[in-house]
């Protein structure tokens, strides 16, 4: 369930925000003004040592995936020679990465960065998202960087300082005080973090980010300010204004199914479960997995079709939903409100006639119209179409058949 978490920490329940590789957000790092250290990309092992050839001393290999926990994985190597980066490039490209944050499917790695190594004297976190409890971006930093911002924050909340931004206002000269204080930088140093946070909160409020994050941002045993990973997710809902950012998506990285629900207008997240969700409202879907779990059943995605739903966009529901070859049961839960009981009735009838139904598909209509739609389900007689009385009776029915 951690995207649906996601899905809910960083937007307001419309759609997960765009992700971008490491070495993309390295990039818009640079162009804000933060130290960066220098690499390429690249996505064959001879590309590989070209990319060495051209650093001087170690470099760090490192997979570009969307997903976390690569180092423990074996995805980041810190590489003395041209025959460790040849094999470091050869082992990445050739296997699936498989973390926590994977699954046991894992994830393939088309993309290396190739980066300078430096020496690390001391890691910090700093991050900015939003925070939807105040309603306002919040910069936060940590003594405790280089390791998951969640852990710290679970052992010792107090390692993580907080600056909270005015809506129409930059980050101010005291806040950017405040928060170097709180790494124990002084001298250049300090003033290198002011155009670290300078910078990132730019790019944060500039390209309507929903989370950017240096981590770790180090000082080299030479005394710089680096920012040696990032991260940043951008919302989907201000994506229009950046087309600049749109270009920068990687979908080869992205679940095709969530691509085309997407195109339809649809928000689709696949999850590992085995039963299908179609619901209208993301607070409704949200409960509905829930009761599905509580009478034992998993559920295979989250799928909200909107408030307002058309025929077409339910029929093309049924298609992405039933493409999932690990979907063994469906669950439609509808509140007609916006969106007619009767006009989803015939759009299932339609998705029946289309796409078949293979897996029993259970049906829990309230609403506007909900008698009509009712007695249109039961006349149509669809085979293996099962109405439900009510939420609880749809899950229980639900989890019975699978």
């Amino acid at each position: 369930m951690a995207r649906i978490v996601e899905l809910f920490s960083t937007r307001t329940g419309e759609a997960l925000s765009m992700k971008v590789h490491e070495y993309q957000a390295r990039r818009l790092l640079a162009e804000a003004g933060i130290p960066v250290p220098p690499g390429e990309v690249v996505s064959g092992t001879r590309e590989a040592l070209g990319a060495f050839g051209k650093l001087s001393g170690r470099v760090v290999v490192k997979a570009q995936v969307f997903a976390g926990g690569r180092g423990k994985a074996g995805f980041v190597k810190l590489c003395e020679d041209a025959e460790q980066v040849r094999a470091a490039a050869e082992f990445m490209l050739a296997n699936r990465m498989v973390s926590p944050q994977t699954g046991p499917q894992g994830v393939a790695v088309k993309r290396l960065l190739i980066t300078e190594a430096v020496e690390i004297a001391h890691e910090y976190y700093v991050g900015m998202t939003i925070d939807r409890a105040k309603r306002r971006p919040v910069i936060m930093v940590s003594r405790e960087g280089g390791v998951e911002i969640e852990q710290v924050a679970a052992r010792n909340p107090n390692a993580i300082v907080k600056e909270w931004l005015h809506p129409h206002l930059p980050l101010q000269p005291f806040q950017i005080r405040k928060l170097t204080a709180a790494l124990g930088l002084a001298g250049d140093q300090a003033k290198a973090a002011d155009k670290v946070f300078r910078g990132l909160a730019a790019v944060f409020n500039r390209y309507d980010a929903s989370l950017a994050e240096i981590n770790p941002l180090v000082v080299t045993s030479d005394g710089r300010l680096l920012a040696i990973d990032a991260k940043i997710n951008f919302d989907d809902n201000g994506l229009f204004r950046h087309p600049e950012i749109q270009a920068l998506a990687d979908q080869s990285e992205e679940n095709p199914h969530e691509i085309r629900a997407k195109k339809a207008g649809l928000t689709y997240i696949a999850l590992d479960g085995q039963i299908g969700c179609v619901v209208n409202g993301a607070g409704l879907a949200m409960a509905t997995m829930d009761l599905i779990k509580l009478h034992g059943g998993s559920p295979a995605n989250f799928l909200d079709v909107g408030g307002a739903v058309t025929p077409e966009g339910a029929v093309e529901a049924f298609r992405i939903l039933l493409a999932e070859p690990k979907v063994r049961g469906v669950l439609v839960n509808i509140f007609g409100g916006i969106a007619k009981c009767d006009l989803i009735a015939e759009a299932l009838v339609a998705a029946a006639r289309e796409v078949g139904f293979k897996v029993p598909v259970v049906v829990r209509l309230e609403g506007t119209n909900v008698d009509r739609a009712r007695r249109i389900i039961a006349e149509a007689a669809v085979s293996g179409l099962v109405t439900a009385d009510d939420l609880t009776d749809a899950a229980q029915k639900v989890c019975a058949a699978v």
